[in-house]
């Protein structure tokens, strides 16, 4: 069974292919509407547990991830189950750390890497990628 966010829902980026995917800030109250299956977040201290599945990925806020690697991973999982089940990528704010990694599910849904920060900005916010270095970060991704 197919399991997605409705298109209209905040905070939801649909991507080129029409899967989606909803960022949001941890700081902000948990939106109105279903829960995400999975949810990897984006932060520089483990997040507190949540009761679906969750992935930590370490990430200092205005920085890049501590693991490329692992960061690269974290984000091919995500998007492979955006196919079928409500996925969220979160940071405290929602726009840096949540925008540079929904700017690399661009890049892997097909949207070429020098165009995937405008590609957010314009789709989910306009305040997505805050830093030079997380900027760079999307366009060298593969």
């Amino acid at each position: 069974m197919i399991t997605t966010w409705e298109p209209t829902a905040t905070g939801v980026l649909r991507l080129p292919s029409g899967r989606l995917v909803r960022g949001r800030g941890l700081r902000r109250p948990l939106p109105d509407g279903p829960e995400p299956a999975f949810a990897l977040y984006l932060l520089g201290h483990e997040p507190p547990p949540v009761p679906w599945e969750s992935r930590w990925l370490r990430w200092p806020d205005f920085r890049l991830p501590s693991d490329r690697s692992a960061a690269a991973d974290a984000f091919r999982e995500a998007w492979t189950r955006t196919e079928t089940e409500r996925v969220e990528i979160a940071c405290g704010g929602g726009y840096g750390r949540t925008g540079t990694a929904l700017a690399c599910l661009a890049v892997l849904d097909g949207v070429p890497a020098a165009e995937a920060v405008a590609y957010v900005r314009e789709h989910y916010a306009e305040r997505a990628v805050e830093t030079p270095w997380q900027r760079r970060f999307v366009t060298r991704f593969r």
